[in-house]
């Protein structure tokens, strides 16, 4: 089965009104692409970056969301808000949230629920640490992540979703698996997802991330299950991102 490939650039707390100008400025004068392009912003830009990309093919995704729907939770933002603003994917279940901010498992399966509720399409952050890598846990980490959202939206809503690989120990640390090192767990992950339902795992896209860089991008769209990659630092410089995206085609 043919997946479109989706590179999504994650910003984290980076930017300013004048530098996303800039940067946004630089993708819309990118050649067109067959891969879907996506930029997550922090929340007080996403409706600058809305407004910028208005009309493009460019893609907004937010970097976080509130698994409760409303109420009195200070400093939350709701799946109903995002929607407001134009945001198609959530990134959920980043390896940041889950060590900085203490958000397990069961926290990130009843954000997916809520995102799944309002329309937009959840991109669930799965991956191993160096350690558990080292201890070869690796594939229990992965499958142990989507198992407990698998148990509170089941198999089927995964049609509604991307998947993103992204070994913690390559995250901003400047090392990066090798392109065989992500398929032969993209694979393995596929694998597991059909169990569930064979329709499922051929459907969903499973992004790479970990130091994704232009040099490196080639050889991993090259893999057969890997079907775009989540971009840290690389996407801020509009030069670099544009490099990737067109390795993906």
């Amino acid at each position: 089965m043919i997946r479109q490939k989706i590179v999504a650039g994650n910003w984290k707390m980076n930017g300013s009104r004048e530098s996303i100008v800039s940067l946004i400025g630089g993708l819309l004068k990118m050649d067109g692409s067959s891969s879907e392009v996506v930029v997550a912003p922090s929340f007080p830009y996403l409706s600058q970056v809305n407004d910028l990309i208005d009309g493009s093919s460019v893609m907004l995704a937010a970097q976080n969301v509130s698994h409760e729907l409303k109420g009195a939770y200070t400093g939350e933002v709701s799946a109903s808000m995002l929607g407001d603003f134009g945001v198609k994917y959530v990134l959920l279940g980043h390896s940041e949230r889950r060590s900085l901010y203490s958000e397990t498992d069961d926290i990130v399966a009843s954000k997916v629920k809520a995102v799944l509720g309002f329309g937009l399409v959840p991109m669930l952050c799965i991956g191993e640490t160096l350690a558990e890598r080292e201890y070869g846990k690796t594939l229990d980490v992965c499958e142990r992540q989507i198992q407990a959202v698998i148990d509170v939206v089941g198999i089927a809503a995964f049609e509604q979703m991307t998947i993103a690989y992204e070994p913690v120990w390559a995250i901003g640390t400047g090392l990066s698996a090798s392109a065989e090192q992500a398929q032969e767990v993209h694979r393995s992950i596929r694998a597991f997802l059909a169990k569930s339902s064979e329709s499922v795992s051929q459907k969903v896209q499973i992004l790479y991330g970990g130091s994704v860089k232009a040099s490196t991008s080639s050889a991993l769209f090259k893999m057969p299950d890997v079907d775009g990659a989540l971009v840290g630092g690389a996407s801020l410089d509009a030069k670099e991102f544009i490099a990737i995206v067109k390795a993906a085609g």
